[in-house]
């Protein structure tokens, strides 16, 4: 962890993976946005109040409108790490090839693409496997209440397995047949746990959110190369 952050955050200043930063933030706030679009128009003419018996409160489309931006924000604030993951998903096979060209030439020769498809659906698996486990984690959130930092902790450790079990099969993907991938999970569980969760913290932080999923992207990259050279020589 020491030594490839300051290497992963270097790779934050190439101009390529500044641009895909952009472009991935673009897309993520699209998606927020079309939700706002979508909750305007489903709550525009309902009567919420109708679940509590006889009482009436149809809400006008202004009222819909007020109540979709508050939603929308509501779902910002929970869903923007799996929003924000799946969506680099898209971008960490280009992600990983520039920190390969920049740091490991030779493994870049022998990387091989994924496709779009294998993106794809390794994004779609990402965001669901972050849902999944807040979703059983709740509860828990809930019982912590109580002791103020609790639902924050156990966030970071919940998100942080699920973030480096993405993570590293994303940048795994490319190299290897599937048992050695398996091998290297099995035995940088710790490392990626970490990585996930230095990745949850930053998405606690205003403004810092936003490289978030890109920094933890390079610094998975970085790992895998670094610990498949250690275990070659050894």
């Amino acid at each position: 962890m020491i030594g490839i952050l300051p290497l992963a955050l270097g790779d934050l200043f190439d101009s390529r993976i500044l641009g895909i930063l952009l472009r991935s933030l673009l897309v993520t706030l699209l998606i927020f946005a079309a939700l706002g679009v979508v909750l305007g128009w489903a709550l525009a003419g309902s009567d919420p109040c109708a679940a509590f018996g006889d009482m009436e409160c149809t809400l006008s489309p202004a009222e819909g409108g007020v109540g979709a931006v508050i939603l929308t924000l509501l779902a910002l604030w929970f869903l923007f790490p799996a929003v924000a993951l799946g969506v680099v998903c898209a971008y960490v096979e280009r992600i990983a090839a520039i920190v390969e060209q920049r740091h490991y030439p030779r493994a870049a020769t022998a990387a091989r693409s994924i496709g779009a498809g294998g993106a794809v659906l390794l994004g779609l698996r990402s965001a669901a496997r972050v849902l999944i486990y807040n979703l059983v984690a709740l509860p828990f959130y809930v019982i912590l209440l109580f002791t103020g930092v609790g639902p924050l902790v156990l966030f970071v450790i919940v998100n942080g397995i699920a973030f480096g079990r993405d993570l590293g099969e994303m940048v795994a993907a490319r190299h290897g047949d599937r048992a050695e991938r398996q091998v290297w999970l099995a035995r940088t569980r710790i490392e990626r746990m970490l990585i996930g969760s230095t990745v949850t913290a930053l998405f606690l932080v205003p403004f810092v959110n936003l490289v978030a999923p890109i920094l933890g992207a390079t610094m998975t990259t970085h790992l895998y190369l670094r610990s498949r050279a250690r275990a070659t020589e050894g």
